[in-house]
Order: structure tokens, then C-alpha cells, then sequence
């Protein structure tokens, strides 16, 4: 069932969406060459309790990190460790969601470590501009469908693919709560968006085929070529005009 939220729970929402926000921030100015992807880790778990908050993902479903966080092929949920050591090159992407006042926040970015491949580079400017194309539709009388397809037709028209096995959804009192929110699919289709609803984009994109492989630690989804994969996302609430981006940053350079 979907939940539509009251203006206080959007306020709530704000809240735990900004420090979600501000984790992912704070990730980026950690990151660098030679760190392990435990260390950064760290990083987001300290500025998440700092705030006063909880690392949602910490736990969920025994996931054992405060964030997932997947390098070059690896899609999402990548599990942090002290013995993967970020190199130069890598794009890395990180997926914080924080909770607090029993409300959840979620975002996610694809980091750049140093110089990257030209490749690497058109891959992530393709998926971060694909949730803005999705963000767009996300406006009270549209589809779920609408927002699917804006995304779906950006990255696919540049050559990439679309994950079909991961999608993205609504958010509030729980992480993952109701509608189911595709990257691909037809316009006009999937329940129709009204003020109060809440959802998470996230463009999932691969960069040569849309199957995904399990990794045996049952967690990390890597590309099934082994090529690079790009993960963005934001929280986003429905309003009676433009669409509210609660996990706003200044990481993000929507055209």
C-alpha cells in the first residue's frame, strides 16, 4: 500500500534526507587513492551519528556496513572492507540512507577517484542526468510509468542499459516501502503520483548488457560482462507543483 505523507512527516523527511545527504558529502571529500572501502565506511558512520541519526542499511537483512559501496563493475551493495583498497581510476558508488525521528532519508552518487577513463566519465554524466530526466515526470497527475520511461529512453538512446532486476521505490517510515519505482517502462503506466507521495529514483546503469550477477557474499550485484556500472539516486517527494528533491546536495549537476 502506498503512503502518502502529511506536510510534518515531509518536514521529518527533510531531516533524515539532508544528513543522508550530508553523509554522502562527507564520503566524498574522504575518498581518496589507497583508502580501504572500510575506512569510508567509517567515515559515513560518524557523520551519520554525529547528527544524531542511524545508518539505515547497518544490519538490514544482516547487511554488516553503515552504506553499500560498489567500485567499477560493481552495481550496489557492495559490502564495505578493509581489504578492498580504492585505487586511482575507479569510479566508486555509494548508497547512504540515514534514519532518524522514525523517518528514512536515502541518496546515492557515483564517486570519481582521480583521472578516469573517457568511458567511465560518459557513463556516470549519462545515469546522473538520467534521474534528473526521471525527476522531471515526477509530478502530481503523471505515472510511475512516466518517470520509468524518461529514464529508460535517456540512458538507452546513449547506448547504455538499463538494470532491470533492481529498481527503485517508495520511502518513509521504512527504507523500502510501496511503489515500485522501474527504470524502464512505458509511459501513462503504474499508479498515478499525488501530492504526499515520497519515492526514491535511482538510475541503475550498466555499461555494455542489463544482466546483473550475485556475488557469492550474496550482496554485491556486479555487471555480468564485467564492465562499469553508475548508481544515482534521491529522495523525492510529490508536491502540488515541482518536484521536491529532499536529499538535495551540492554533489549533483542536474542540466
Amino acid at each position: 500500500m502506498i503512503q502518502v505523507k502529511s506536510p510534518k512527516e515531509i518536514e521529518l523527511m527533510k531531516r533524515s534526507s539532508a544528513i543522508a545527504a550530508g553523509a554522502l558529502e562527507a564520503a566524498g571529500r574522504a575518498l581518496h587513492a589507497g583508502m580501504s572501502t572500510w575506512e569510508l565506511d567509517k567515515v559515513i558512520y560518524d557523520y551519520i551519528t554525529s547528527e544524531g541519526a542511524i545508518p539505515s542499511s547497518k544490519g538490514y537483512c544482516g547487511f554488516p556496513g553503515s552504506a553499500c559501496i560498489s567500485v567499477n563493475s560493481e552495481l550496489i551493495h557492495g559490502i564495505p572492507s578493509k581489504t578492498k583498497i580504492i585505487k586511482e581510476g575507479d569510479i566508486v558508488s555509494v548508497d547512504v540512507t540515514a534514519e532518524v525521528d522514525g523517518y528514512n532519508g536515502d541518496n546515492a552518487y557515483t564517486f570519481t577517484v582521480g583521472e578516469v577513463s573517457p568511458e567511465a566519465r560518459a557513463l556516470l554524466d549519462t545515469t546522473e542526468q538520467a534521474l534528473y530526466e526521471g525527476i522531471k515526470m515526477a509530478r502530481a497527475g503523471n505515472r510511475i510509468g512516466d518517470i520509468s520511461n524518461a529514464v529508460q529512453t535517456y540512458c538507452e538512446q546513449r547506448g547504455y542499459f538499463v538494470v532491470r532486476k533492481f529498481i527503485g521505490h517508495g520511502i518513509g517510515h521504512e527504507m523500502h516501502e510501496d511503489p515500485e519505482v522501474p527504470n524502464y517502462g512505458k509511459p501513462g503506466r503504474g499508479p498515478r503520483l499525488v501530492p504526499g507521495m515520497v519515492i526514491c529514483i535511482e538510475p541503475m546503469i550498466n555499461q555494455s548488457c542489463a544482466e546483473v550477477i550475485i556475488r557469492p557474499d550474496k550482496w554485491t550485484v556486479v555487471e555480468a560482462n564485467g564492465n562499469l556500472s553508475a548508481h544515482f539516486e534521491h529522495t523525492v517527494a510529490i508536491t502540488d507543483g515541482e518536484p521536491l528533491i529532499l536529499t538535495a546536495s551540492a554533489l549533483h549537476h542536474p542540466k
